[in-house]
């Protein structure tokens, strides 16, 4: 492994390990304030962790990797409060469920939208591989053994991480529809500037809101909107430029378990035998939807190699080729 990689990896692990161990803090927030208030403040101090950023690399161009095209006003508004109002609905399932769940579970749940991405890509004409079809089985598998009771019952807050699982797979697809259009950086600041006003205006129609709440649940709500959204934000996309798809995949796949981790460590939280298998095959259905393409690329590759190693500029076959692109 090389230095740029190692440096990547690192950056991706610490990135994951700070959105993991945010459900802890989302969840010790609940004890002062409402779930709406919290996610509005968080939102807004995320917005003005990435105003800096954007100032410093200039308003045409505020990314670090300098290769997109000139931001368009409307396309940035518009694609901006889009997103803005995707993440608010699946923010408000996340919050509100941790009002009566735990961080691991709402960690492990929350992590199925990388399996629910791509079965979401049918309604856009993309074809999901066998990985994703397999990996979706495993994590119903594990969401059974999690979260399903003998009575074939779900608890109310596993089912609004669920629900929110979905909604974060939306605003991922709407993400990558958006991203080479505009700037990243500004489309994810007008994104949480949307999704701190619609909280807040929740919360105050809601919730009976307390200046007292807010300065105990300061600490969580630091946490959840400089780190969680501002820093670890700036980190994925710094260190996504170099980063190996199979290395980001497999890393950003421990954020549940960092989650599991942070509220068996912090909260005491605990994990039955069946809610740990659960767990498993969870993540393995995860890791599977994920790096299943990639590995097909590879073993084809692999198995299409000549035997004579001195012929030059291989190609690789069509269908890898789109296994590549579907991954």
């Amino acid at each position: 492994m090389n230095r740029q990689t190692l440096k990547s990896d690192s950056l991706l692990l610490l990135t994951s390990a700070i959105w993991g161990f945010a459900f802890v803090a989302q969840r010790v927030g609940m004890d002062y304030v409402g779930p709406f208030l919290f996610n509005g403040v968080r939102f807004a101090l995320g917005s003005l962790v990435l105003l800096p950023l954007i100032l410093k690399n200039g308003i045409q161009q505020s990314t670090p990797t300098g290769n997109l095209p000139r931001t368009n006003t409307r396309t940035l508004i518009f694609g901006g409060t889009l997103l803005g109002i995707a993440v608010f609905a699946a923010a408000s399932m996340q919050q509100v469920g941790l009002v009566t769940t735990t961080a691991g579970n709402a960690g492990f749940i929350t992590g199925l939208y990388v399996v629910i991405v791509p079965i979401l890509g049918l309604f856009w004409g993309q074809h999901p591989n066998a990985g994703t079809w397999i990996g979706a089985l495993l994590a119903a598998i594990g969401l059974y053994f999690l979260s399903v009771t003998h009575e074939l019952t779900i608890s109310y807050g596993d089912l609004l991480e669920l629900i929110g699982a979905f909604l974060w797979a939306v605003q991922i697809h709407i993400v990558g529809w958006l991203s080479p259009k505009t700037d990243p950086l500004k489309l994810a600041f007008v994104e949480f500037l949307v999704c701190s006003f619609l909280s807040l205006i929740a919360a105050f129609i809601i919730e009976k809101i307390v200046l007292q709440g807010l300065v105990q649940a300061a600490v969580p709500i630091l946490y959840g909107g400089v780190l969680s959204v501002g820093v670890a934000f700036t980190l994925q996309v710094v260190a996504q430029r170099n980063a190996h798809p199979a290395h980001a995949a497999i890393i950003f796949s421990l954020e549940s378990v960092f989650a599991a981790f942070g509220g068996w460590l912090l909260l005491h939280e605990t994990i039955s035998p069946r809610g740990l298998a659960g767990c498993i095959f969870m993540l393995s259905g995860m890791l599977l939807s994920q790096l299943y393409g990639l590995l097909t690329v590879v073993l084809i590759a692999g198995l299409k190699t000549p035997l004579k190693t001195n012929q030059p500029n291989r190609k690789i076959p069509k269908s890898a080729r789109k296994l590549k692109k579907m991954y």
